[in-house]
């Protein structure tokens, strides 16, 4: 899906909101990035918020099935979240839910096409929660044949569809990693090393996060092909800067209104210690919940745009601060290249 950048950044509703008026970019257009409705060049991705859900099932591995759900009322209920994200003026959404917790590429496709936001899905599981989102195969499988299945899916496609990931997520309970969590990340990696894909990984607190810092080490992946989803969740700032520093893309991605100053304190510890270039910022809202009537309580796209980045712009944040947030990290993060250490 290709878009005239020039018109979007014109349009951007954040510029109506007085939050920030982006310049044009000049950027290298390869490597690409691939979407639910095809490859990108990176300039391409715009204005992006890199950990959003749009629709979740949380019955568990075992009982997960797209017959639980019908496609078009999903549409119907999500739709208008979309639009009013596009009308905000955010072009991309990184769509985060994993297999056997509600991915559906095709419905993501129908949803992309019709809203006109650029959406990525992915390939991968997901091991937090204590594991209840793993198939049973993620067990009895070494990590070279679970490489294996998400590296088919990213040549071949997901679902029997010619849908492909463009990135890898993972999840990983807090604190030190099981032995389940060291076998997902190891797969993530040698995916990424056969792929180029991003790995996000659900990770929350430190000990876990540096424990795959020390796995992607070992593998030969660069730090810089990883991020620490929910970063937010670990409260000593000095290890976001210790992650970022090594290399790591240091994601806070739980805003919701009210918590401008948390997210602020954050920020400006990035920028104090030079580090904005390593940060991703996210709202983890959404979701259409399967097994709810209706699909239940849906939080909206735009508290983000119109809340928050005024918040910072406000303060000490500088407007090319801002769009090396909401443009210039996603794009890096998320293009697909092999990143060796």
């Amino acid at each position: 899906m290709k878009t005239n950048r020039r018109n979007f950044l014109k349009d951007s509703a954040l510029v109506l909101a007085g939050a920030v008026a982006l310049p044009s970019l000049k950027i290298k257009s390869d490597p690409s990035l691939i979407t639910v409705t095809g490859k990108i060049a990176p300039d391409e991705l715009g204005i992006t918020l890199p950990h959003e859900h749009l629709m979740v099932d949380f019955i568990g591995a075992k009982s997960v099935s797209k017959n639980r759900y019908n496609r078009s009322e999903v549409i119907k209920k999500v739709l208008p979240y979309l639009n009013d994200l596009k009308a905000a003026g955010c072009h991309t959404l990184v769509e985060c839910t994993p297999a056997y917790l509600g991915r559906d590429a095709v419905l993501l496709q129908k949803l992309a096409k019709k809203s006109g936001i650029q959406i990525l899905t992915n390939t991968g599981y997901y091991g937090a929660r204590n594991n209840m989102y793993l198939p049973e195969h993620a067990y009895l499988e070494s990590a070279d044949q679970l490489a294996s299945r998400w590296i088919n899916e990213f040549e071949n496609g997901l679902d029997n569809t010619s849908i492909k990931p463009g990135f890898i997520k993972i999840g990983v309970d807090r604190g030190k990693l099981s032995t389940i969590d060291r076998k997902l990340i190891t797969a993530a990696c040698r995916t990424h090393l056969a792929s180029g894909l991003t790995i996000a990984a659900h990770t929350g607190t430190a000990p876990g996060a540096f424990d795959q810092l020390e796995v992607l080490k070992k593998e030969g992946v660069d730090p810089s092909a990883w991020i620490w989803v929910h970063a937010q969740n670990e409260k000593d700032k000095t290890l976001h800067v210790l992650a970022a520093k090594r290399g790591a893309w240091v994601e806070f991605d739980g805003y919701g209104e009210g918590k401008e100053q948390e997210y602020y304190e954050m920020l400006l510890n990035m920028k104090q210690n030079k580090l904005l270039h390593r940060v991703l910022i996210s709202q983890d809202a959404g979701w259409y919940h399967v097994g709810e009537e209706n699909g239940g309580d849906f939080k909206p796209f735009k508290p983000l745009f119109e809340k928050l980045l005024s918040y910072l712009k406000e303060r000490e944040f500088r407007q090319e601060e801002i769009e090396q947030l909401i443009v210039k990290n996603p794009m890096e993060a998320y293009q697909i290249t092999v990143r060796k250490s």
